[in-house]
């Protein structure tokens, strides 16, 4: 249906908006499909008058009012970060540079370069004489307003939540990450955001902690990251693939983390980290294979100077996701028989139970692994996933083995914990999981509260907090006024942030788009994947111009600018192990609606209309999680169409109806910590566990 509406697909440019873009500091392209023609809208830099020699009085009076309006933001800015003193004298400074200010040379047509133009044209000349005298006055009052600064707003009576006060541990422990990607070094998805944030606050707790990942050369610009690593000369030879393979580290301290990356060829090549355009590399088996066994000597032969030494063999290791699950069942089965690594525990931590890393059981002999471990790996598929009827479906599982010889098993939730147990969730491991499940523990990630920060972020339009909302509103203006939108204030602006794939559930937007744009509702949509997916925002993008906007690709600051500026984050997946899209809406008091599963569940309190809309209260609720107070936001159990509109329509109906309810519910969602500091606390606990349990020392049967 959609599809014969366009004819060029959105994938033919991987990253710009269909709607929207930014064309350079001075102005924007607005291409609208369907019309058959680019819009262009002209936005003056800031603090700079616009030359022009042949405008009407119009657009001159609106260009007037532009500029103004940008220093009244500037103004409110600087009052901010500032105070009213300097805001005052900075404002000032900027507005003198406007020399309409008090209608100076404004009569004689010399400040927007239109005097000469109709000199000597008589009754025109007039009539612009007489435009000037009443914009100079209209500027004058516009600009003594914009020094004044804007109104007080009414306050929320809500002061906000303090950060968290970091106290030192009375248990310091030696914690060694183990991970394929970390950021900002490598990412492609939350993995790295994790194994990026979390070991500096566990640094702030008085841990000692190493991450180890490769040392990636992709032809990229992220390359140059790694130049403040230097050369441990610590060198060493793996055995695995019926081969030694030297691999160097290199180090690197960012916030008193130790961040160790693995030199190897391996890990070089034009591409992504996982793969390139033509699919997954061939030889992922390998390149992390290397990883487990260079992860596990990390500690034992990189002296960190400065009388620091190596981390020694009483270490914890944290193995993420396969990537780096032989380590557990290397340091089970190659280390703790020989007496190294006797007081070492580790921790196997699942972000995607999807992803397994199999291969064809041949290959076991190529991960150094002894034979009598082979059972530990051992996986055999169900006959309807085997490739034809002389296929027995063997394969080496990593994840398995990982998992059967961990000291304790932890996901990024608490709900995803549970999933992972149901053959629905638990693809073909759930077995394993409810046998382990003594050992099997969920924790859900905290953000970085620094880059998530709406009083401080450089991508929005203006600062907010739970004490003055006044900022989120000019967000919202700004982002209508980015993406097309007539800016209204009464209607809800939705948003969706993610891969346009089966598992972020995109498509029941698709299938319930109808619907919603008959809702007085605006909607945007940022992400790129599937191709019919993108098709369809390209065709909802001209069938619905007014109220639907689709950007293909991905913006950190359009991300950013989205989440600041929505009233709503729709988030559908199908499963979501944590899940920080809603957790950055949160922060930014965008309540989000999302499917009832995984970290969603765990993360999300379900609206309840009921609820004493007092704010403070809800900051109450915020603080106390036995209380669910007004709610942060909306859960739907189903994935159907039907359900998740109906979702929607309840959630548009709150904001068009109790607008007090709303901002008890925005207060409740930006009172609450989400920060690293309390996934700190309990991964700590985890640790704790895992040292009480006895270690893995002989095969497990599986």
């Amino acid at each position: 249906m959609y599809a014969a509406a366009t004819s060029c697909r959105a994938a033919a440019l991987p990253a710009r908006c269909l709607s929207s873009k930014k064309a350079s500091s001075s102005g924007s392209i607005h291409k609208m499909h369907g019309s058959g023609g680019v819009r262009r809208v002209v936005k003056p830099r800031r603090g700079v008058v616009a030359e022009s020699t042949d405008m009407d009085m119009d657009a001159q009076a609106d260009l007037i009012a532009q500029q103004i309006e940008e220093l009244k933001k500037q103004n409110a800015r600087l009052k901010s970060d500032l105070g009213g003193v300097i805001a005052e004298r900075e404002v000032k400074k900027k507005v003198n540079n406007l020399e309409f200010l008090e209608g100076k040379g404004a009569l004689e047509g010399s400040t927007l370069g239109l005097g000469n133009a109709y000199v000597g044209t008589g009754d025109l000349r007039e009539q612009f004489m007489e435009y000037e005298k009443v914009a100079a006055a209209k500027a004058k009052e516009l600009a003594e307003s914009a020094m004044r600064g804007p109104e007080a707003p009414v306050g929320t009576g809500v002061t906000p939540r303090p950060p968290p006060v970091f106290e030192k541990t009375e248990n310091p422990m030696s914690i060694v990450f183990v991970s394929s990607e970390v950021a900002p070094w490598s990412k492609t998805g939350g993995l790295a955001d994790v194994c990026g944030s979390l070991p500096r606050e566990l640094v702030k707790r008085g841990h000692r902690v190493m991450v180890v990942s490769p040392m990636y050369k992709l032809g990229k610009k992220e390359d140059e990251l790694y130049h403040g690593a230097f050369d441990t000369c610590s060198n060493t030879t793996v055995g695995c693939f019926d081969a030694a393979h030297e691999v160097g580290f290199f180090h690197q301290i960012y916030d008193g983390v130790d961040f160790v990356f693995v030199k190897h060829a391996c890990y070089e090549r034009i591409g992504g980290l996982y793969g390139d355009s033509y699919g997954v590399y061939g030889d992922n088996q390998f390149r992390f294979t290397l990883l487990s066994h260079a992860a596990c000597e990390a500690p034992l032969v990189i002296d960190f100077g400065e009388g620091k030494g190596t981390y020694g063999d009483e270490v914890v290791f944290v193995a993420n996701d396969w990537h780096a699950g032989l380590v557990p069942l290397l340091v089970a089965s190659k280390y703790r028989p020989y007496g190294t690594y006797n007081n070492c525990r580790t921790i196997t931590t699942i972000h995607n139970i999807m992803h397994q890393g199999t291969e064809p059981n041949t290959t076991f002999n190529n991960l150094g692994v002894p034979s009598d471990w082979y059972s530990c790996l051992e996986y055999q598929y169900p006959e309807e996933q085997r490739a034809h009827e002389l296929d027995l479906g063997l394969v080496v599982n990593i994840l398995k083995g990982a998992i059967a010889t961990s000291d304790r098993v932890l996901t990024v939730s608490e709900g995803y914990a549970q999933e992972i147990q149901t053959p629905l969730g638990g693809k073909g491991l759930e077995v394993m999981l409810q046998e382990r499940s003594h050992r099997l523990d969920g924790v859900v990630n905290g953000i970085d509260m620094d880059e998530w920060n709406p009083m401080t972020d450089p991508y929005t339009d203006a600062p907010f907090d739970v004490s003055d909302f006044s900022g989120k509103l000019e967000c919202k203006r700004g982002l209508q006024r980015e993406m097309g939108f007539e800016v209204r204030d009464d209607v809800p602006l939705m948003g969706f942030i993610g891969r346009l794939d089966w598992q972020k559930g995109p498509d029941l937007i698709r299938d319930a788009i109808h619907e919603l744009m008959n809702e007085d509702v605006q909607l945007v949509m940022l992400g790129s994947g599937l191709p019919e997916l993108e098709e369809f925002m390209q065709w909802a993008e001209g069938t619905y111009s007014e109220k639907f906007r689709g950007w293909v690709g991905f913006s950190v600051a359009m991300s950013h600018r989205i989440t600041a500026g929505c009233d709503i984050l729709l988030m559908p997946s199908r499963f979501e192990p944590c899940g920080l899209n809603q957790l950055y809406a949160m922060r930014y008091g965008t309540l989000p609606i999302g499917h009832a599963t995984g970290g969603l569940n765990d993360t999300i309190t379900r609206a309840n209309p009921y609820a004493d809309p007092d704010p403070q209260l809800a900051v109450a609720a915020a603080v106390d999680e036995s209380d669910l107070g007004p709610g942060t936001g909306w859960l739907f159990t189903g994935m159907d169409t039907r359900t998740f509109y109906n979702c929607v329509s309840n959630a548009c109906k709150l904001y068009h109806e109790n607008p007090e309810m709303w901002r008890a519910m925005q207060i409740q969602a930006m009172s609450q910590d989400l920060s690293w500091y309390n996934a700190a606390l309990k991964w700590e606990k985890v640790f704790e566990w895992a040292k009480i349990d006895p270690p893995h020392c002989e095969p497990a049967q599986w």
